[in-house]
Order: structure tokens, then sequence, then C-alpha cells
């Protein structure tokens, strides 16, 4: 296998909407989580019905989907992980993401054939641990946040050339990067390995003197406390060859929790940046400023490289907030295109007749549209969109396909 073959894009689904944006926005893989053993347990999560209805569909469009289980699991986790991976095995996804050992051992026996693939979550730091877990059968292991690119090609350069890589190059960071952490239980009960974390790490924090009970004395210099924990979040966009020549073989987004919006967004631009970069670097070159520009179009915090190049220096922080910038609002995705040239949409925020919002398309284009008309599930003509989740029809002055998301620019 050459090491310059082009690298998996791997995009995060929280429901079936999403994992179809995914796939129509240019993914190669989805990883999806069950409504129990994963750990985004506040995430919507798939059903069973729905699992089978994304896998069919992604596999219809040449995608795979990878399903996780990675919880730390206790004892009385284990029998309905069986019943879990039996479900799994008829429900035929590309692999699973498992951290805990007795969780693959489980998965091994009844899930027999199926790619096993080894979360973030087991801390996999170094090559030994790469060629133990490919020794149990692993297929893949997903390197731990704390390495830089020269890690991550020295543990290429001793493991299986058929071995996979995985390495998060997009999205939130977690004060304890691997994701063990504890902070999560001791404050509020809620165990982050069990897939209920509180993300206590972007809560604001002050010191306090042990005599001194009810003094407050800033970490930083903000009178308000401080976000100590509170990472940027990372972005790899302007290092896709240095990402390929580690040796990396899928590059995966965090992002569980996202909207539609989020996923469509940075699954076209890492697209278009892979593509390009694989076309000539020169291309890619050139295009920088547009993945910059589209990429600060999702919800993000700052950004920054993590441990890619290097320990982060302080300025991988933010300390005086921690809100998320976001400069567009999702309006919905295009379902259905009528007879009439109608898009039908499940309304996501209010907008009304006469606004000109954006149409995002998969290929790279962000179409100025004006709403023309809107009409409610009845026909009845509306002014405007006000309740969430209601089911409109859409005359736009511009053409929609299905799978396009609806975006407006916040004013």
């Amino acid at each position: 296998m050459s090491r310059e073959r082009k690298p998996e894009l791997l995009i995060p689904a929280s429901s079936l909407e999403v994992l179809k944006t995914a796939v129509m926005f240019g993914a190669d893989a989805v990883y999806i989580g069950g409504e129990a053993f994963g750990l985004r347990a506040k995430a919507k999560n798939f059903s069973p019905e729905d699992m089978k209805a994304g896998i069919e569909f992604a596999h219809a469009h040449n995608v795979k989907v990878y399903v996780t289980a990675n919880i730390l699991a206790h004892n009385s986790d284990l029998d309905g992980a069986v019943a879990y991976f039996k479900e799994l095995n008829e429900l035929k996804p590309d692999a699973l993401i498992i951290a805990d050992p007795g969780m693959f051992m489980l998965a091994k026996e009844h899930c027999p054939g199926m790619e096993l693939h080894i979360s973030t979550q087991a801390n996999n730091t170094n090559y030994q641990t790469y060629l133990f877990w490919w020794q149990q059968g692993a297929k893949r292991v997903v390197s731990a946040r704390e390495l830089s690119l020269a890690e991550i090609k020295e543990i290429r350069d001793h493991i299986p050339e058929e071995m996979e890589i995985e390495s998060f190059i997009h999205g939130a960071m977690c004060i304890s990067y691997s994701g063990r952490c504890l902070l999560s239980n001791y404050f509020t009960g809620r165990d982050a390995n069990q897939g209920a974390c509180t993300h206590p790490c972007r809560w604001k924090y002050a010191v306090v003197e042990e005599t001194r009970p009810g003094e407050y004395m800033p970490v930083y210099e903000n009178e308000r406390g401080t976000y100590i924990f509170n990472s940027k979040d990372l972005c790899m966009i302007e290092y896709i060859p240095e990402i390929v020549a580690a040796g990396i073989d899928s590059l995966k987004i965090e992002g569980r929790m996202k909207t539609a919006l989020y996923v469509a967004a940075v699954a076209r631009t890492y697209r278009k940046a892979i593509d390009d970069f694989f076309a000539s670097e020169e291309t890619y070159r050139n295009n920088m400023d547009w993945y910059r520009s589209e990429i600060s179009k999702c919800t993000y915090r700052q950004f920054t490289t993590g441990f890619y190049f290097g320990k982060p220096s302080e300025e991988t922080q933010i300390y005086d907030s921690n809100t998320y910038i976001n400069e567009y609002v999702y309006l919905g995705i295009a379902e259905e295109i009528t007879a009439e040239g109608k898009v039908r949409i499940e309304q996501k925020n209010k907008f009304c007749v006469g606004d000109v919002i954006e149409i995002m398309k998969p290929d790279g284009r962000n179409v100025e549209t004006k709403v023309e008309a809107i009409f409610d599930d009845k026909g009845v003509a509306v002014e405007s969109a006000p309740h969430p989740q209601q089911v409109l029809f859409l005359q736009l002055s511009e053409a929609c396909e299905k799978y396009d998301l609806l975006r407006v620019k916040k004013m």
C-alpha cells in the first residue's frame, strides 16, 4: 500500500439526516452511535431502524459506516453489549469503534469478520500499542491527540503497511485529550467515560486560597475568572501535505453532536482540499483562501493545530469566554423538490418571505437566492417560518436540488 494514497475523509453523524448530509457533501466514511454504548449519550444517536436506513443509504453511495461502541464498560454493561453486538452483526456496518478490551473481545465473538477499530479513548500513543492491537485482530487504531505528526510518522514506520492509522484533524479538543476525563463525574456524577459528559472544561474557574473562602483570585488577567480548560478547536486544513506525509490513512472530523450545517461545511471543505492536493499541490495552495473562508463559516472556538507540531503553548487555550463563533444560521435541508419546483424543508430557524438566503451545494458553490414564497404543509401561504421543525415548501428565485442546505448569514 502506497503511503501517498489518498486518505479517507471520515465525518461524524448524529442522526439519519446528518448522515445523508455527510454522504452527499463528500464523506468517504461516516461514524455514528447507537442508542447505547457510545460516548455521546446526549447526541440524538441512531435507533436500529435509522441505523439500517443509514447504512443502506451510505452503501448505495459507496460510503462506509462505522459504529461507535467505545464506552469503558462496567460489569453491568456486558450483557447488554452482547445483545447490541448481535444486533449490529445483522445490520452489517463496515466497522466498530471500540476502546475497552472486554468490549473488543465480545465484538470479535459476536461480530465475526467485521473490522474492529480502536478508539482514541484507548490512549494509543506508541507503535507497540498499535502492534498489540494488530495482533488481537484490529484493522485500525485511532491515534491519541497528544501525538505530533513526527510521532505518527514513527508509528507508521514500525507497523504493518496494511494496518491503518486514523487521526482527528478538525473539531473540539477535550481537556483530557484522549478523552479519559473525570471532571464531569466529579462535579455532576455524570461519567464522561460512559457517554454522559457535561463538558465542565468549558466552565469558568477561579482560584480560592484554603484559609480565605469566598475570595476568588483570577487564574489569568481577567477579573471575571477564566476558562482555563477551554481549548481552541483543532483545524488542520492548511496542513494536508504534512498529514499525508505522516502516513495517516483516515482523516477524522470531531462532532457527533453537530448540526447538518456544520457537517456539510466541514465535509465539503476538507473534501475539496484533499482532492485539490491530490490533483496538484499548486492547486491546493492556490485555493487556500477559499478553504479558510469556508471553514470559518462553521461554528468554532478559534483554531489551533493541537499537538501536531509540538507541545501546545498557552495560546492554545481561550481564557475569557466559552462562546462559539457562529456566522451563519441553519434554515434546513432540501428534502424534496416537488413537481412544481418548490423546496420541501423541515425548518430549523426563523426566516421570512423576501429574505435573501444562501443555497449551499455539495460541489462547493454558495448560491444567493430570494425567498419568494413560503407555504405550510397544507399549502397555505405564510409570511414567515417561526416554528422549528415545521414542514414548509419554499419558492426560491434560484434552482435548488435535493440535499442542498439552506443557510443565512447573521446580520
